[in-house]
């Protein structure tokens, strides 16, 4: 995730940019491809999620990943989107507005012989505006830049243009915790923790509001 709205993931420790930029690997947790390394494309405010606040989050969605088609906005390492298809999910979708990003997600994906993945080059505002009739996502991760508010914007979308499948699961992380009022009317938070300042929730999409 960078300053011009790419995606990324927090790291352990604090869940801040570094400054660095250069290859990063970040380890696969469960799964087909457990412990093998995902690199990415390190850039200003890309954070790859830290293995903790991932084991929390797969451990609540384990009965439920197999056979999704995930959604990955904000897509930086890659790595909850790989994790997701590591663990059985059917296809992943991944969204960045950073080429040096999008190339290396290519090469991962490549890399971990996964032929079940796109990988879109567009500002993901943009991209969810421009929505593709019939496209629902049973499972999608949102991670923006913490600096630009773009949680509750990427939520209002997802919801407006009819992304997410009924009874679908969103998992979102922000640096405040964002009320229920704040999200559509058809979501319910299910799960909610705090590591660090940052705070990660999982809701899921309970009614079809037309």
């Amino acid at each position: 995730m960078a300053g011009n709205r790419s995606g990324g993931r927090g790291r352990s420790g604090p869940l801040r940019d570094t400054g660095k930029e250069g290859p990063g690997k970040v380890r696969i947790i469960g799964g087909r491809w457990r412990r093998r390394l995902v690199s990415f494309e390190r850039q200003p405010g890309l954070r790859p999620t830290p293995d903790r606040v991932r084991e929390t989050l797969f451990n609540w969605l384990a009965p439920l990943v197999s056979g999704t088609r995930c959604l990955d906005l904000y897509a930086g390492s890659g790595v909850l989107g790989f994790e997701a298809l590591s663990r059985g999910a059917q296809r992943l979708l991944q969204v960045e507005s950073n080429r040096a990003v999008v190339t290396q997600l290519k090469h991962q994906a490549q890399v971990l012989g996964a032929d079940d993945v796109e990988v879109v080059l567009q500002d993901v505002l943009a991209f969810l505006r421009a929505r593709r009739p019939g496209v629902e996502f049973d499972l999608v991760f949102v991670d923006p830049p913490y600096q630009d508010r773009l949680v509750t914007e990427t939520c209002r979308l997802l919801e407006k243009y009819r992304w997410i499948a009924g009874n679908g699961l969103i998992y979102f992380e922000s640096d405040t915790l964002i009320p229920a009022a704040r999200l559509p009317a058809a979501w319910e938070i299910i799960r909610h923790k705090k590591a660090g300042a940052v705070h990660y929730c999982l809701a899921c999409r309970t009614a079809d509001t037309g």
